[in-house]
């Protein structure tokens, strides 16, 4: 189990840090554009001017604590409403790119799963 866990975090870190440094330096082939719908959802991302960066400076200090194995839980919490959004972007506006919107979905489930006696004292009452 420990080595499925290892892998399972080091492969999600990687994507969160490869997807999140794509943003800022274009290393990865492009993409062909999305349907008009999802091109409107993107725009207005786009347009703010912290929007975007953010989330991908989220994107890869998550990767980051993940591939350093520090924090692991945390991170988690902090990139599942990014996981979310991706997996119901590309399955709702996009489907194109739903294989790997699943992937992402799976993987982070995968390890709340693995990581789910840290979340435990959070549903304790009072």
């Amino acid at each position: 189990m420990n080595k499925a866990k290892l892998a399972v975090r080091v492969i999600f870190g990687l994507m969160w840090v490869i997807f999140g440094l794509n943003f800022f330096f274009q290393f990865l082939p492009p993409q062909p554009p999305p349907p008009e719908d999802a091109m409107k959802f993107l725009g207005g991302l786009m347009t703010n001017p912290y929007m975007m960066p953010l989330i991908k400076v989220i994107e890869v200090t998550v990767g980051v604590l993940l591939l350093a194995n520090i924090a692991v839980p945390l991170a988690l919490v902090i990139i599942a409403p990014i996981t979310v959004n991706i997996f119901l972007f590309h399955t709702v506006l996009a489907p194109a790119g739903g294989g790997l919107a699943i992937l992402m979905f799976a993987l982070n489930v995968i390890l709340g799963l693995a990581y789910i006696n840290s979340y435990k004292p959070l549903f304790k009452r009072g």
